[in-house]
């Protein structure tokens, strides 16, 4: 029997646009999925999703149960991935720069743009101070993830890796007597990842990008007004020829385009916060005491919290171990230094990046604008940027485009090796996903920001569930390869 829901979308009068058309089909959908993901409690008139605790619960205990190792082996990372070093003779595709480019290219997207900006309307400026304490402690979290992708990743004939959450939890799992509960649980992230990389990895990053072209033609009235699938093409197209080529490719445009995007928008943030110094104390102070005190937000302190938590998960991904996947490619026989080049990530991503984003919106924007103004998303940043320094909104354009298309030849990435994992190997079946990934691309750049959040947030954090449980079973095995790692260095 034919889809009632199909047949009203083909009927739909021609008047109403293509954009409009996919967006009311997507919609129910993605809006029964978000409500299942993010089952919730009240806690004080604050709605808290129980996937959000989960989370930062793993993050907290990590961290405590590996004696900060947050902080003390920040500098030891740091030294280890500057210079550019390389352990050449080891197996593995790309070294530890090239490893962490691609895994900040999934991370430092147009989340950190518009994920910020949707944050603070929500919560007001009080969330940015718990982005920055989520973004600590989930540095942890990532150490544990990249250790174990590289200790138990897999490298076939051809020098070609696969690793992430799938293969340590199949593998470590197995090693403790649990070959059934690994295999369940790697097929079970496989298959979440290869969808979610459709959401958090694919169209949020295409609409956002569409929606500040779509700004910049003119709005509504311009050229692109109802024509966002055109965006959708050309992004689909440049991220296919980059994804055909494999880790190697996806490594070399990373290590280039990150560095030169990062700089390129924290010099632009830091700008505006020098241009603003005067105010830097009352903007530090607003933050703080808002983060314990927020005006007009559902559940005060608790909702403003689970706000900033949730954002920063989403921003990091610290947990969800997507991430791992990138660093398992390393050349290293020393898992833990992966680990350890791993938990710069959370720190450039969400304690450096959010952090430039939420301080730009509260110096240069009442908070009345920031979350009564009908603005929400890249828009608002946009706004604040336009009204700091004139003309800014162009460049922002370019480099709110570079975080897209940089955050989704990572994701395709990610799921390419979570469809391997699941289907095995094979050039046809590669190409498949990668059509599929770039036909998504074209729907994200259509639909309407709210569908686009329901759906990216509620499948990135379906990943968290077999993750964290296995984190938490092999915890003690990475504290014991850390003392070990630790002992070796100390002696040599």
């Amino acid at each position: 029997m034919p889809d009632p829901a199909m047949i009203d979308f083909l009927r739909s009068s021609p008047a109403v646009s293509l954009d409009a058309r996919i967006n009311d089909l997507v919609q129910p959908l993605t809006t029964a999925l978000s409500s299942f993901i993010f089952f919730s409690v009240d806690v004080g008139g604050a709605s808290v999703p129980l996937i959000v605790v989960w989370l930062m619960a793993g993050s907290l205990f990590f961290t405590v149960y590996l004696r900060f190792i947050n902080l003390r082996g920040f500098l030891h990372a740091v030294k280890l991935v500057w210079p550019k070093r390389s352990h050449s003779q080891a197996e593995g595709e790309v070294s530890h720069f090239q490893a962490l480019s691609v895994a900040l290219s999934g991370t430092v997207g147009i989340g950190n743009i518009a994920g910020v900006a949707v944050t603070l309307s929500l919560g007001g400026p009080g969330a940015t101070f718990w982005l920055i304490i989520a973004g600590l402690i989930s540095m942890t979290t990532k150490f544990v993830e990249c250790t174990l992708g590289v200790k138990y990743r897999e490298i076939d004939d051809k020098g070609v890796v696969s690793g992430g959450p799938m293969y340590y939890l199949q593998r470590g799992l197995a090693r403790r007597g649990m070959p059934r509960i690994g295999r369940v649980l790697g097929i079970f992230f496989a298959a979440s990842i290869v969808v979610g990389c459709l959401g958090i990895g694919n169209m949020f990053q295409s609409n956002q990008a569409a929606a500040q072209i779509y700004t910049l033609s003119g709005g509504a009235g311009g050229a692109l007004e109802g024509r966002n699938w055109i965006t959708g093409c050309v992004l689909a197209l440049i991220v296919g020829l980059v994804i055909v080529g494999g880790m190697r490719r996806i490594a070399r445009i990373a290590d280039k385009i990150v560095p030169l995007m990062i700089v390129a928008y924290v010099t632009g943030a830091l700008a505006i916060v020098l241009m603003n110094i005067t105010r830097l104390p009352w903007a530090i102070s607003t933050i703080a005491t808002q983060a314990f005190s927020p005006e007009g937000v559902a559940g005060g302190v608790v909702g403003v919290m689970i706000l900033g938590f949730q954002r920063a998960v989403f921003s990091n991904e610290a947990g969800l171990g997507s991430a791992s996947i990138a660093h398992s490619a390393v050349r290293t026989s020393e898992p833990l230094t992966e680990g350890f080049v791993a938990l710069l990530e959370p720190f450039i991503d969400t304690v450096l990046i959010c952090t430039l984003t939420g301080l730009v919106l509260v110096l240069v924007l009442d908070q009345e604008t920031i979350m009564g103004g009908g603005l929400a998303g890249i828009e608002l940043t946009s706004l604040a940027f336009e009204t700091a320094i004139h003309g800014s909104s162009y460049p922002l354009s370019a480099v709110a485009f570079l975080f897209a298309f940089s955050t989704m030849i990572a994701w395709a990435y990610y799921g390419q090796r979570g469809w391997i994992y699941l289907f095995g190997r094979g050039a046809i079946k590669l190409q498949a996903f990668n059509l599929v990934f770039c036909l998504f691309i074209i729907v994200g750049a259509t639909i309407k920001l709210g569908a686009v959040l329901d759906f990216a947030d509620a499948i990135i954090y379906v990943m968290a569930l077999p993750n964290i449980l296995g984190l938490y079973m092999m915890a003690s095995e990475v504290r014991h390869d850390l003392n070990d790692y630790w002992a070796r260095r100390d002696s040599s």
